[in-house]
């Protein structure tokens, strides 16, 4: 699912700014940008994230500006002049505008004085991180309500079009009925048949077609997803794939015997009902 959180305050002459965004994913995956100071506080940053976050691709960054915040940054100039004299080496003829931008993204050509972080600093920005993970999970949940609300609705909407089968059930019956019947007089006109032992296979094949127990299971599924739906867990998208599935398996079954035109138009509708439920399903926990 995804989210976002963002909290900035102010901690003497420092502005700390906490940001999270999340994209849907199958399992944590932090990609974390803090200061280089932070880095020795990376593992306690990441195992908050971890107990704090269910399920996602979350971009994480601590910014600290303020007064004096940038003073211990300066340029490797030993290591910018190296760069500097092994690219004029090459007698490549490039614009020097372009030469320095290249040479200030080269890996170690800032450098920083690592001092390290007072306790009072990572407490208070930890505060701050926990403030925007809730901002996070807000968000989060507002959106997996509009998504609940959404697979109610097209899971009701099968049911509706499981209710509009029942109207052709009789009709479709005696439409096999006549079918059979006129494909046996076509093709036995001259002979005579045991019209008993007919009436016997013609019930039969009528029973095999029968959809009853197809029509239960469905709106069983369909009852028991829904209320999978409204459950109060924090994952769920799992359980909801497996009732999805069997609802599929019901579905199909129906568009198989059903024989009838306008039967199959209504399972059309159920299998496409059933797609979007899945195409959600993806972005749920």
């Amino acid at each position: 699912m995804t989210g976002y959180g963002q909290v900035k305050s102010q901690l003497e002459n420092k502005e700390i700014t906490v940001e999270i965004r999340c994209l849907n994913s199958k399992v944590n995956d932090f990609r974390l940008r803090i200061p280089s100071n932070y880095r020795q506080k990376e593992l306690e940053i990441r195992r908050m994230l971890n107990d704090t976050v269910v399920r996602g691709k979350l971009d994480v960054s601590i910014d600290i500006s303020g007064e004096g915040v940038n003073e211990d940054t300066r340029i490797n100039t030993t290591l910018f002049k190296s760069y500097l004299n092994q690219i004029k080496d090459l007698n490549i003829d490039l614009n020097q505008v372009d030469i320095l931008n290249a040479l200030l993204k080269f890996p170690g050509i800032f450098e920083t004085n690592e001092n390290e972080i007072s306790e009072e600093e990572f407490e208070f920005t930890s505060n701050l991180l926990q403030e925007a993970i809730e901002k996070l999970n807000d968000f989060r949940s507002i959106e997996g309500a509009v998504l609940q609300a959404d697979m109610q609705l097209r899971v009701n909407n099968i049911l509706k079009y499981l209710k509009e089968i029942e109207k052709y059930e009789k009709e479709r019956i005696e439409l096999l009925k006549e079918k059979i019947i006129k494909t046996l007089n076509s093709n036995f006109t001259n002979e005579s048949f045991d019209k008993n032992r007919f009436e016997q296979e013609l019930l039969y094949y009528i029973e095999r077609l029968d959809i009853t127990e197809e029509k239960v299971r469905l709106k069983q599924h369909c009852d028991f997803f829904i209320h999978e739906l409204n459950i109060k867990t924090q994952t769920k998208s799992k359980k909801l794939g497996f009732v999805s599935q069997e609802i599929g398996r019901e579905i199909n079954t129906l568009g198989a015997k059903s024989q009838h035109h306008m039967m199959q138009k209504l399972v059309v509708e159920m299998k496409d009902e059933l797609e979007k439920i899945k195409e959600q399903l993806n972005n749920i926990l």
